[in-house]
């Protein structure tokens, strides 16, 4: 008989990989990254700007991946991944990138670029929990540096996550660059998300840049859901693998 999901936990983890470099491009550190993300042993890892193919890169670099990043980045540990290609370019392409222990049963690439700027989606995961009647919904997301666009597309994502199950546990993350801090009261007025350093310590975590963090641009946001242990990565060896700080939390239901 299937498991009720009561007391089921899980930790996420998201993270802006750069492309696989480190701050201002001066190394290709995809290796060191993908080592570094299997110390904290999350379940399920959100990814921004992973690259799908760099035709130039992978002529230059000898330790480029024969795969894409994220199938590089998901090796054994997550069985299952999913890819959203937002950028396309002569070379190649980028976008967003969720791993997963439990199998993926769907996933959507939701375009909410705005005009001719630069492309952003919203890549949306469907999670069954084996053993358990029991589906998670995870949105991985990239919002634009214009304060204006941001705001549609969290507009743009509140109408999407209103065609969700009402009480399925859903986990958003991703690079928000919200750096005026409007997220919080828009998506919690939209979609009644609550994001998790806002819940445990007053206010969203600092992230940028890794080495120094001063702005607050990247989160996790969850709905049915509890939190335990949100964590920023913002120390070695993460402050030099890439320009964003990770961000880490214990979710249980």
């Amino acid at each position: 008989m299937p498991q009720a999901d009561q007391g089921f936990s899980f930790k996420v983890l998201t993270i802006n990989t750069h492309k696989g470099f480190a701050a201002f491009n001066r190394r290709f550190i995809l290796p060191e990254l993908r080592e570094a993300v299997r110390t904290v042993s999350p379940d399920i890892v959100f990814l921004q700007e992973v690259l799908g193919a760099h035709e130039k890169h992978s002529q230059r670099f000898e330790n480029w991946p024969v795969v894409p990043q994220y199938e590089f980045l998901a090796d054994t540990m997550w069985a299952d991944f999913a890819y959203g290609r937002n950028a396309v370019y002569p070379d190649g392409d980028h976008g967003n990138a969720l791993l997963s222990r439990f199998p993926i049963t769907s996933h959507s690439n939701l375009d909410v670029s705005i005009g001719g700027t630069e492309k952003r989606g919203m890549l949306h995961c469907v999670l069954q929990v084996p053993d358990r009647e029991l589906q998670l919904h995870m949105i991985c997301v990239h919002l634009g540096l214009r304060e204006r666009h941001r705001r549609e597309q969290m507009l743009a994502m509140g109408r999407h996550i209103a065609t969700l199950p009402a009480h399925a546990p859903l986990v958003v993350a991703g690079d928000f660059n919200d750096w005026r801090q409007q997220a919080n009261t828009i998506l919690q007025r939209e979609a009644g998300l609550v994001e998790v350093f806002t819940q445990a310590r007053g206010r969203p975590a600092r992230t940028f840049p890794a080495r120094f963090p001063l702005l607050r641009l990247d989160r996790i946001y969850v709905r049915n859901a509890r939190i335990s242990e949100p964590t920023s990565l913002a120390n070695q060896p993460w402050s030099h693998l890439s320009d964003h700080a990770p961000l880490a939390v214990e979710i249980h239901l």
